[in-house]
């Protein structure tokens, strides 16, 4: 893991002990240690690095242009400052590489998907661009005071092969360039490709002529035609590399806040046999609408205390015809989607009505609480029990008469509703039948308050 401290600069935590694998994996990191095993005069000093390496004895790792820096502990524990130099590249060298990585699409994939392969190093090289550094190239400096490669400087060497392995990037850095530059770079160096080769004109500063028979490949960008012109595309390589190098995403907009109206069906044309127009347009809005909630709710929006039985919608539950019809009626269709709505659920229109009531109060879970009837028996009975006698003290306690799952105070018209989730569910008798008064709560107190009409949860009302 890297922080930017500034541009050109790049920090990477002290990895843990390399206890049971190599130092480097890859063949660049390998390429890395034989520059430093091959040219250190004493192999016992490059053995005790490899020795403090392994045992995490290396700080933090700072990258910048030309120079790796660590603090290495002795096995005594005493700190020493270790630097190792690496010639940077020049800008010509630079422009070379940015010209061969452009017309070369697939070096830069590489590069991305933190790869090094063979061939972009040969490239490079037959370009005058060494990358990996070679006999001599890795200048040490210790606070030590060895003139020549020591334990620490060593050290430092292994455990930045660990980080070339998992990003080449690194290298890249040592020599000159830092990670958003060069992409930024080839970006526009290969938008300008793109564009002359699209003029039927030669990358500036390239020798190379344009591709015009079987030899041309890639790399030559594929023109087509005789003229070269617009009207023949874009070299393939530069508009290749120009995608692969895009700015971040923007910030995701704000949701609409409602959703949009469906097509209107309302034609002169006459519907189809066995086509209800009104029932279809009604259901598109209702699509409409949970295709809304659904965007809001991934963007993070609040969901509405009404809305929350919507929720099983998202989880993916399977609701049953009559449940899915119930549904469909709380979004307040026209008189004739209701009659429809209310005989394909077997209901009456009282009966649907006071249904769709439960259902914006709890969707699937407060329908079933209305419809059916259960007897707790074993645990679930035991924890109703003891919940109601802590939710008041002994004198307070009102009477309650138990029928199944429902506890109704006696001489009163509240009664509370166990559901299966063992939340108690208010309900008032209006004109002569149970009705759903609130939202569900886990103390049943609290849900007969609600059920008496008292906004004082401490009193029992009735």
């Amino acid at each position: 893991m890297s922080t930017d401290e500034h541009d050109g600069a790049r920090t990477f935590a002290a990895l843990p002990p390399a206890h049971g694998r190599g130092f480097a994996r890859t063949w660049w990191g390998q390429a890395w240690l034989r520059a430093l095993e091959d040219a250190a005069l004493d192999g016992a000093q490059v053995k005790a690095g490899r020795r403090l390496a392994r045992a995490g004895s290396v700080g933090a790792v700072s990258v910048r242009p030309g120079r790796i820096t660590a603090v290495v502990q002795d096995r005594d524990r005493t700190a020493h400052r270790a630097d190792v130099l690496l010639q940077e590249l020049s800008t010509h060298q630079w422009d070379r590489f940015l010209d061969m990585a452009v017309e070369r699409a697939g070096h830069v994939a590489a590069l991305l998907d933190r790869e090094m392969p063979p061939h972009l190093v040969e490239d490079a090289a037959a370009a005058g661009v060494e990358l990996l550094p070679g006999l001599g190239d890795l200048d040490p400096e210790c606070d030590c005071g060895t003139w020549d490669h020591c334990a620490h400087t060593a050290a430092l060497c292994y455990q930045v092969a660990r980080l070339l392995d998992q990003d080449p990037f690194v290298l890249l850095l040592m020599r000159g360039r830092e990670e958003r530059s060069l992409l930024d770079d080839l970006q526009v160096r290969g938008t300008a490709s793109a564009g002359t080769a699209s003029a039927g004109t030669t990358p500036a500063g390239s020798d190379r002529a344009p591709a015009d028979g079987p030899e041309g490949g890639l790399e030559d960008g594929l023109q087509g035609g005789s003229g070269g012109g617009p009207e023949d595309g874009v070299d393939a390589a530069g508009a290749y590399v120009a995608g692969l190098v895009l700015p971040p995403l923007p910030e995701p907009s704000e949701p609409p806040a409602r959703p949009g109206p469906p097509p209107s069906l309302d034609t002169d044309a006459r519907p189809a046999a066995g086509v209800d127009a009104a029932a279809l347009e009604f259901l598109a809005a209702r699509a409409a609408e949970d295709a809304h909630r659904l965007l809001v709710d991934a963007l993070g929006g609040a969901e509405h205390p009404h809305e929350a039985h919507e929720a099983h919608e998202a989880k993916g539950e399977e609701l049953t015809v009559g449940q899915d019809a119930v549904r469909l009626a709380a979004g307040d269709p026209g008189e004739e989607v209701l009659t429809r709505l209310a005989r394909g659920s077997g209901r009456g229109p009282e009966e649907l009505a006071l249904a769709v009531h439960a259902w914006r109060y709890g969707g699937a879970a407060a329908l079933s609480v209305l419809e059916d009837e259960w007897a707790p028996e074993g645990t679930p009975l035991a924890r109703a029990r003891a919940a109601l006698e802590a939710a008041w003290d002994e004198e307070e306690r009102p009477r309650l008469r138990a029928a199944g799952n429902r506890w109704t105070v006696s001489g009163g018209s509240a009664q509370l509703r166990l559901g299966r989730d063992g939340r108690w569910w208010p309900y008032r008798k209006q004109a002569g039948q149970w009705v759903p008064a609130g939202l569900p709560a886990q103390d049943p107190a609290t849900a007969l308050a609600v059920a008496a009409g008292d906004d004082d949860p401490g009193r029992t009302g009735g």
